[in-house]
């Protein structure tokens, strides 16, 4: 799976929420102030679609578009590529960061024990 650029990526947050929209839809979406171009959107579109991300449905010269992969897909790919480039597959590293970088309090640490046990059969 091709990696997205920050750009690519806030479309598809767009299209994930509206499941299918033309171009001026997810311009609309789209939180930016002020909004980009309908170009520069329909360029973005255009590259994800190459990329596979992204598919269409034509109706004469206009096209609505909707997500090829799902959300849950992408972040399952993104997570494995982080989980190996930055906690060098060590879950160890990555409990290590959650930790201490993102200050988890007693309530996060019991559920994910919970989790845990859950997913351990116990």
């Amino acid at each position: 799976m091709e990696e997205l650029t920050k750009a690519e990526e806030r479309v598809m947050q767009v299209l994930w929420n509206l499941k299918k929209g033309f171009v001026k839809d997810i311009i609309e979406a789209l939180p930016d102030n002020p909004k980009p171009p309908y170009n520069t959107i329909s360029s973005v579109i255009r590259l994800l679609e190459k990329k596979g991300y992204v598919d269409y449905k034509a109706y004469g010269k206009t096209y609505e578009y909707f997500p090829a992969i799902s959300k849950a897909e992408y972040r399952k790919a993104s997570f494995k590529k982080m989980f190996t480039g930055y906690f060098d597959n060590s879950v160890d590293s990555l409990l290590s960061f959650m930790v201490k970088e993102q200050k988890l309090g007693e309530d996060d640490i019991k559920k994910i024990q919970e989790m845990i046990n859950k997913n351990s059969g116990k």
